[in-house]
């Protein structure tokens, strides 16, 4: 029986990190630009999150402008919420 890796790495502590990058291209320096990237990662120290933003300064010919993070850490259930009315696209 194989179990999944990342219900492995939730077990282990770890949750879905998404990152949004936001940085300034190289060849229009006054152009943003966006990369959104997702991983699992343990919190509050994020070392992927870490170990990506090194790898990204070293190897990579953008300026950073801003990093945005949202983390889901809990394993449970799926949040259900129940829906009043119908809704119909033609």
């Amino acid at each position: 029986m194989t179990v999944d890796r990342d219900f492995l790495a939730q077990m282990q502590g770890q949750g879905v990190l998404t990152t949004e990058v936001l940085y300034y291209r190289p060849d229009y320096r006054s152009v943003l630009q966006s990369f959104v990237w997702q991983t699992m990662d343990e919190a509050p120290k994020f070392p992927r999150l870490a170990q990506f933003l090194d790898h990204w300064r070293r190897e990579i010919d953008a300026v950073i402008h801003s990093i945005r993070i949202a983390h889901a850490d809990w394993v449970g259930p799926s949040e259900i919420r129940p829906v009043d009315g119908e809704f119909r696209l033609n």
